[in-house]
């Protein structure tokens, strides 16, 4: 299978380097703003072969193209892909937070009778929250705690002195569509739960710095006709990223490696 990588920043390079052990999975373009002799060394190093390029060429025609570039890669890069008929993968799940996004991606991808695959990225259980929403979902509550200094160069800095905490302080509360607006590099899991359950409008979410833990945590509460549904995950933070869970990278890699076996889980 040849997909092409849309990022290489600390995901991107992250991913390369897990799929070396997927000889099945072949990169063979690496979409980037801006190439560098060291990004050069890099995909050299990781993914021998595979061009480096400021965008999808048009006679390019992958067998998946992977986003793993923030939110601005979406409307530059997945939608004409996917009107052209690639099937693509999209970790950065936040972007479809902005208005018209999802419906965005929903047309494109009739219009090249592909498929868009959202991965679960630093969350589990998204395949039970989307089935409780067939059964009578009623509440959805996402919380998010990451240590303080993972939200550097975020609207958290003014609220608090993150350098100096010594107790947990809550950063946001609203919606998920709120919460993936305002801190779109922290918040992808946030609209992940809401697109699986409630919609993002209708998805409590609470962020909080806290000092007390040193690691990713993830918490949600869903309640309705189906039951009730409570998950906590403590994901390790990215070495090369705090703001990234690395559980990212891995749900990432699993969606390309999957479609190269005969199950689907």
């Amino acid at each position: 299978m040849q997909i092409a990588l849309i990022g290489c920043g600390a995901i991107g390079h992250s991913v390369l380097t897990l799929l070396q052990q997927h000889p099945s999975v072949q990169t063979q373009w690496v979409v980037v703003p801006r190439i560098t002799t060291e990004l050069q060394h890099t995909v050299e190093a990781l993914a021998p072969g595979a061009q480096l390029v400021h965008t999808l060429p048009q006679d390019a025609h992958p067998d998946l193209l992977v986003e793993c570039a923030g939110h601005s890669a979406i409307a530059q890069h997945v939608l004409p892909a996917l009107q052209r008929g690639i099937a693509c993968v999209v970790a950065s799940i936040g972007a479809l937070s902005a208005p018209g996004m999802a419906q965005a991606l929903e047309a494109a991808a009739a219009a090249g009778s592909t498929q868009v695959q959202l991965v679960s990225g630093a969350i589990g259980g998204m395949d039970a929250l989307s089935a409780a929403k067939l059964g009578g979902l009623e509440q959805v509550v996402y919380t998010g705690r990451k240590p303080p200094l993972a939200w550097t160069g975020t609207p958290a800095e003014s609220l608090c002195d993150l350098a100096n905490l010594h107790e947990a302080v809550c950063i946001f509360e609203g919606s998920a569509r709120e919460a993936a607006q305002r801190y779109p590099k922290n918040a992808n899991v946030a609209a992940t739960v809401a697109l699986a359950g409630l919609g993002l409008d209708h998805t409590m979410v609470r962020l909080f710095a806290d000092p007390a833990v040193h690691t990713n945590v993830h918490h949600i509460q869903a309640q309705g006709a189906f039951g009730s549904l409570e998950l906590t995950l403590r994901g390790q933070p990215l070495a090369a990223n705090p703001k990234t869970s690395a559980l990212t990278v891995y749900s990432v890699v699993r969606a390309i490696v999957q479609r190269t076996g005969t199950w689907v889980m």
